[in-house]
């Protein structure tokens, strides 16, 4: 839990809260919220069952709409809290997409890519990597 703060714990119960909302309607519960500036721009959570869509997970809808927020797809002064460790589709997203920081809570043993399984987001093979606190509110 290296660089946990409580700001990390305000935005990781509202990535909390949007897992709650997944939940809900029958989905996974997994919820991701975007930070620019000390404001969320940026909410998501799964919608796979609801969209029959396997590419709307959490992550994706929360960059998703922090891009438009923004105006681009350079994420580059954000950070990502997320309710699980990213799968590998979510932590190339977050690379592409350039965020500066990931938080997540709970480490994912079957598709977790950045400290379970592999890690993606600080490869030094890409161009871009990725500052990582796990375990916030586990």
């Amino acid at each position: 839990m290296d660089g946990m703060d409580e700001a990390d714990r305000t935005y990781m119960q509202a990535a909390l809260e949007e897992a709650s909302r997944a939940y809900a309607v029958g989905e996974v519960p997994i919820g991701a919220v975007v930070v620019h500036q000390d404001e969320i721009i940026g909410r998501g959570h799964n919608r796979r069952e609801t969209w029959k869509d396997p590419t709307a997970h959490a992550e994706i809808l929360a960059i998703r709409e922090a891009c438009q927020r923004l105006g681009g797809w350079r994420l580059t002064d954000c950070t990502l809290y997320v309710t699980i460790e990213p799968c590998p589709m979510c932590a190339g997203a977050i690379v592409l997409a350039r965020i500066r920081r990931l938080v997540y809570g709970a480490k994912d043993p079957k598709a977790g890519a950045v400290d379970s399984l592999f890690d993606l987001v600080r490869r030094k093979e890409l161009n871009h990597r990725v500052d990582v606190t796990g375990g916030v509110l586990e």
